[in-house]
C-alpha cells in the first residue's frame, strides 16, 4: 500500500510539473488544481494498469513493426483517456490537442523517472559503495 501511495505522488508531481512546463496542459491553480492534480494521476494510473496492457496486445504487430515507437502513441492515448476521465469527473483539466498529448506524455514519463530516483524502493536491496 505504501508503495502504490508514492508511486501515486511521484505520478501526482510529474503531471504538475509537466502542466506547470507545458503550455497545453491546464490543471487550475491552487488547492482545485491539486485535486485536478491528483484525480488525474490516479485515473493516468488505472488507465496504464487496465487499458494499456489491453491496447498493447492488440497493436503487438505495429508495435514490433516501429520497434517500440508505437508505445509512444499508446501512452499519448492513455493521457488524453484520463484527461477526458478528470474531465466527465467535474476536475477542470484540460489537454490542447493530440500534440502537446504526445509531449506532454513523454514529458510526464520522464519526470516520473527522475523524480523515482529520490525514492528508495523497499523491496530491492540498498547498494554498497
Amino acid at each position: 500500500m505504501h508503495r502504490l501511495v508514492v508511486r501515486w505522488l511521484l505520478s501526482s508531481a510529474a503531471i504538475a510539473i509537466v502542466a506547470w512546463l507545458l503550455p497545453g496542459i491546464h490543471a487550475g491553480s491552487g488547492l482545485s488544481g491539486a485535486f485536478t492534480v491528483a484525480v488525474t494521476a490516479a485515473f493516468l494510473g488505472l488507465a496504464n494498469a487496465v487499458v494499456k496492457p489491453i491496447l498493447t496486445l492488440l497493436s503487438c504487430p505495429l508495435v514490433l513493426l516501429t520497434l517500440g515507437l508505437f508505445l509512444l502513441v499508446i501512452n499519448t492515448a492513455m493521457l488524453q483517456l484520463a484527461a477526458w476521465a478528470t474531465r466527465a469527473a467535474g476536475y477542470p483539466l484540460e489537454v490542447d490537442g493530440w500534440m502537446t498529448a504526445f509531449i506532454g506524455s513523454i514529458l510526464i514519463s520522464i519526470v516520473t523517472w527522475v523524480l523515482s530516483l529520490f525514492v528508495r524502493d523497499e523491496k530491492k536491496p540498498a547498494r554498497e559503495a
